[in-house]
């Protein structure tokens, strides 16, 4: 982490001024065509719709393909071709859906193991849209062995790149989510060494003025260290990325495979998905059993309540897990559930149970729910509340769980002595903790303590296990 961020800090420093910083970083405005940018606040990815002259391409679309007719029906344009840059770990892909309703085709890298009809889209190949507007594949493998990035040109020259998940607005895409196949180590050093190739050989010899269009932002794992700018130029990331920075290839594969953040359980099992194409987003959702309200009569599965925390401390089913439907209810719930394992879904109302169960097919997880159904009772199962006074008065009464990532923790620990188990560890590892004191449970913020407290609750029965919530703020300073 040190390194690279010596690095960067280089980089910036290295900019004689910010006129030439802003010159430089000045990016071309297509003329011919248009480009619509999509974004999924929860999985923090983007999508786009390229128009032209009547036109659309799609370059990597969510599993709800909805946003994207709409979009074509407001530009009176056909959808005429949808393009995977990989297949993706961190979202299900609605390109099987587009292809089988609009009879158009899939480009995506021969390299991919599909099971589906597709156009092989490698480097060299090109989509000729309109008169002098063309999408041209380059093969940037690193994130993944098989990814491609996608070339917007206008009269010969390069617009925009859409990067997938090869590089994103302050960093690239890490190497090791593909970890289901092979050895794991070398697998990502392999992969790493790929990227190093894809960014100098590839990504870096574009004009300094095209746009860069990634598949993720700010918030998702398949990066590190992610900017929060939707878009960028291929000079403004060559500045101040710092995976772009001059370094020979060994000390590359150092900087990228430090410090990235945990793979959520669903990840090798949605590359899957996407290599065999999801069924359509409605028939997928209709699917799901819908039970009476209150159903207490539940078989062996995972019972995963989404209501919010006060709601669920005060009453709530034996074992359930307190997943809160906010804005990374899919993401945790894809790195606490393992993939293909049932489970029932709770909800406090029908509209907030017909949004969890559209969350739950971004992963797709639907197949799974063995039952969803709005809980109302009053008389379930309960968990204290933090006292502050209590815990302020006298702190050492108490085992302090924190459940955030390691490198949070590294950054700052707010409680002396308090232990380190990651919330994505905690149903494997909650019995390791000692059970003769109450069990306090934070993390960063209070959305994840939620459902780590419930975790500890169901496993360790008997325990005193208090969510602290919200009142890290007061602490985490």
């Amino acid at each position: 982490m040190k390194k690279y961020l010596i690095l960067l800090w280089l980089s910036i420093f290295a900019i004689t001024s910010q006129a030439q910083f802003n010159e430089l970083v000045k990016g071309r405005e297509p003329q011919k065509s248009e480009i619509k940018q999509f974004e999924d606040d929860g999985l923090a990815h983007f999508s786009y719709a390229i128009y032209t002259e009547g036109k659309v391409v799609l370059i990597d679309p969510g599993r709800n393909p909805q946003q994207y007719y709409d979009y074509a029906k407001e530009k009176k344009a056909t959808i005429v071709g949808v393009i995977e840059t990989h297949p993706h770990a961190d979202f299900v892909s609605s390109h099987l859906e587009i292809q089988q309703t609009l009879n158009v085709p899939i480009y995506i890298s021969e390299l991919v193991n599909v099971h589906y009809d597709f156009t092989p889209f490698d480097e060299g190949d090109v989509i000729a849209l309109a008169d002098g507007v063309k999408l041209k594949a380059l093969f940037t493998p690193g994130h993944s062995p098989d990814g491609i990035s996608v070339i917007l040109e206008e009269d010969g020259v390069d617009i925009a790149v859409f990067t997938g998940d090869t590089m994103f607005i302050g960093d690239v895409g890490r190497p090791d989510l593909r970890e289901a196949a092979g050895s794991i180590q070398a697998q990502r050093t392999e992969l790493a060494k790929m990227m190093y190739h894809s960014t100098r050989e590839k990504l870096m010899k574009l004009d300094d003025e095209v746009l860069v269009y990634p598949a993720h932002g700010a918030g998702s794992l398949c990066g590190k260290s992610l900017s929060k700018e939707k878009v960028s130029t291929i000079g403004q990331e060559k500045l101040t990325n710092y995976a772009l920075q001059p370094m020979t290839e060994e000390e590359f594969v150092a900087v990228l495979l430090e410090d990235q953040p945990f793979i959520p359980k669903y990840f090798p099992f949605s590359v899957e998905v996407n290599r065999k194409g999801a069924k359509a987003y409605q028939l997928a959702k209709s699917e799901v059993t819908l039970l009476r309200e209150n159903t207490v009569s539940l078989e062996e599965a995972y019972i995963i309540d989404g209501r919010n925390q006060a709601a669920f401390k005060s009453s709530h089913l034996p074992d359930a897990i307190n997943i809160m439907n906010g804005a990374k209810f899919e993401t945790w719930l894809g790195s606490i559930v393992p993939p293909t394992a049932e489970y029932y879904l709770l909800a406090g109302s029908e509209a907030e149970l017909e949004e969890m169960i559209s969350k739950t097919t971004k992963i797709g997880y639907e197949p799974f729910i063995k039952g969803a159904f709005v809980y109302s009772r009053t008389d379930g199962s309960s968990m204290p509340m933090f006292d502050r006074n209590a815990f302020d008065a006298n702190p050492e009464s108490y085992t302090i769980l924190d459940i955030r990532n390691s490198g949070e923790v590294f950054q700052n620990q707010v409680f002396d002595g308090a232990i380190n188990i990651p919330l994505p560890e905690l149903m494997e590892r909650a019995k390791e903790l000692p059970t003769d004191k109450p069990i306090i449970v934070h993390c960063g913020t209070g959305y994840r303590s939620a459902a780590g407290s419930s975790i500890v609750h169901q496993i360790l029965k008997g325990a005193k296990v208090i969510d602290m919530g919200s009142a890290i703020l007061d602490y985490n300073k």
